[in-house]
Formats: structure tokens, sequence, C-alpha cells
């Protein structure tokens, strides 16, 4: 049974996680109707971006120690459940402070999508095909992200930004089903009281995990990752639209090219890792935070017109963007800590990428407001 069921999980971990970026992407492609109309402000929506961010840290902090000791098959499906019934709230007009409250509540339960996809693949897939399995499962990032820029772009285009959230909404409740049919916590059929015999022990793991230098070290550095990486993906659409002047769906377009490519690296970053790096994945992940430098470069400095050059941008950007994903945002801390402590070492990268991510997006939001009134 593990050995064709395993394929399941991976598949079922895959799609599922990429539906939660449905669900908290969806905001993402709105920015700009949403100002248009008044609705909010640039500096009101970096802090309700802010709101998100700061509580999936937390949460994926918190829920990482969790999800080594409860049951994810429960912690998942209802975390997306729950996710999608945000957004279909937040498809009508809410006043400000309650839509910063529930995307704060939307970041929390976000967090669950991850450390438990992590865990999962952990317990069903041996050590050396760790890399190669989690480096396609983080292709599930970027098909979140590409689906969100490409579908819900166009519902947004054709019906409004409330259909934007509302759309999401419903994917998420699709996934949310179908992770709770399929998601089997363990590769056999032992409750969790068998399988965590010595709950005491697990705590000792997940210390061991808070007081490795170097797993803080990684979390400093994907922190820096990913302010590059929400800076992009948080108001790469409004800064199309804004500075370079492309219409929504080119706008949206241009940024699911980076989602699309990151799937390429996503994909090959385990598994070259794996075969050709002979799992030393610090050589590959200094070679795409390069590519990314100059993605970047590409994409703030090129003047209006350079289509062809935004395009190179996106794809250069999207690769590097995947490969680090995979190698900083949980792979290599995987490899450093204990199996049984996978969901806390998961979580201290994603306080700190998150903690990171939500301070880029309110000093964004500020920023791009204050240029507008000079």
């Amino acid at each position: 049974m593990k050995k064709n069921y395993k394929w399941i999980i991976f598949l079922i971990t895959t799609l599922g996680y990429s539906l939660f970026y449905v669900c908290r992407l969806s905001i993402n492609v709105v920015k700009r109707p949403i100002v248009d109309s008044g609705y909010l402000s640039e500096t009101e929506l970096g802090i309700i971006g802010g709101s998100l961010f700061f509580s999936y840290a937390v949460g994926k902090f918190v829920n990482g120690f969790f999800a080594d000791r409860f049951n994810i098959r429960f912690l998942m499906s209802g975390g997306l459940l729950v996710a999608a019934l945000l957004n279909l709230i937040l498809g009508m007009h809410v006043l400000f402070g309650v839509f910063v409250v529930l995307w704060g509540i939307n970041g929390w339960v976000q967090s669950l999508g991850g450390p438990c996809s992590a865990i999962a693949l952990n317990r069903w897939f041996g050590d050396k095909q760790r890399g190669t399995v989690y480096g396609f499962w983080s292709a599930s990032h970027n098909i979140g992200e590409a689906f969100t820029f490409i579908f819900i772009a166009f519902v947004v285009s054709m019906t409004g930004w409330q259909f934007g959230f509302l759309s999401a909404g419903m994917l998420g409740i699709i996934g949310a089903v179908l992770i709770f049919i399929f998601l089997k916590p363990f590769p056999h059929d032992a409750i969790d009281g068998d399988v965590f015999v010595n709950r005491k022990e697990i705590g000792k793991k997940q210390l061991s995990v808070l007081k490795s230098g170097t797993i803080w070290l990684l979390a400093l550095s994907s922190a820096f990752m990913y302010i590059s990486r929400y800076a992009v993906n948080s108001w790469g659409v409004y800064y199309f639209e804004v500075e370079k002047h492309y219409s929504i769906v080119e706008a949206s377009g241009l940024i699911s090219i980076s989602s699309i490519c990151g799937i390429i690296g996503t994909v090959f970053s385990g598994l070259l890792s794996d075969k050709l790096f002979r799992g030393k994945r610090y050589i590959p992940a200094c070679l795409a935070s390069f590519m990314n430098l100059i993605a970047l470069y590409l994409f703030l400095y090129i003047p209006d017109g350079g289509k062809l050059m935004d395009i190179v941008a996106m794809v250069l950007f999207g690769i590097s963007i995947g490969i680090l994903i995979c190698y900083l945002g949980g792979l290599m801390a995987i490899d450093l800590a204990p199996k049984e402590a996978t969901g806390a070492a998961v979580g201290v990268i994603g306080i700190a990428s998150y903690m990171a991510a939500g301070i880029q997006d309110i000093l964004s939001g500020f920023f791009i407001e204050s240029k507008k009134q000079i």
C-alpha cells in the first residue's frame, strides 16, 4: 500500500498547498481595482498584507510544532477550509479594520499548509528521495501563483475585484474536501498514539532544532529571499500597471511567467542537488541568489517599453526564486533536523521568512502611496 499510495500523498499535498496559495494571493491581483474604486488605499493594502504575513509567521512557527504531534489530515484540510470561507466573506465590502483582522486570521490558518505537507512527505518518502520529492512538491507554490495570476486575474478583469475573492474561496473549498478524503497521516494503519509513544522525546528533538545556529542562519537567509519574493508577488502586478502602463491582464500575465518558470526551478532543484551536487545544496543556492539579483535589476531599471526585458526578468526571477524556495524555504533545514521535528524546522524558517515579508509589504505600500503624493 505504501509504495502505491505515497504518490497520492504527493499529489494531494502538492495540489492542496497550491490552493492555499490561491486563497492567499487573491488580494494581489485586485489591488489596482480596489485602489481605483476608492475602497482602500495603498497604505491600507500594505497594512492588510502585513497582517497576513505577521500572523502567518507566528502561526507557521507555532503550528509547525503542533503539526509534529497532531493529525495533519484535520489540520491541513481545516486550515484550507477556513481560508476559503474568509475569501468568500471578503468578496463583500467590509470595514478596513475588519479586513485587517480577517486577513490576519487567513494568515494563521494558511500557516498550517506548509508544515503538514512537509511532514506528510517526510513520513511517506525515504531519505534518498527527499530532495527530489520535496523539489517537485515545492512547485505547488508556483502552481498556486500561476493559477492566481492567470485565472483569478481573468475573473477579475471580466467581473470585478469581488469575484477574485469569491472564485478563490470556491476553489479552496474543493481543495479542503480533497485533502480530507485523500491525505493519510502515516504510511500504515497505526493511530497517532502508536507512532508518538514518547512525546517527551519529540519535545527534546524540537528543542534541538531551536538551539541549532545553522538552522537559524538558514532562516535569516530565507528572510532576505522572501523580501525579494513577496516584493514582486505582492506588488509586481501593481508596479507593472502603474509604472509600465500594462493592463491588469498583461501585468498579471507577466507575473505569472515568474510563477510558471518557478515550477522549473523547484522541480529540478531537489533532483539536481541529489544527483549532480550529491546533496550539497548550498552550491546551487548561491548560484540562484546571483541570478535573482540580475532579475531584480532588469525588473526595476529597464525603462517603459522594454517588454522583452520584462519577460526575461520574470523568467530569471521565477527560476531563481523557485530554486531558493526549495532550498532555503525548507529542504536544507529538514536535512539537518531530526525526522520527528520536521514541523519545528519548517516553523523556524517560516517565522523569519514571513516576518520579513510582512515588513516588506507594509513599507512597500507606504512608499508607493508616499511617491504618489510628491
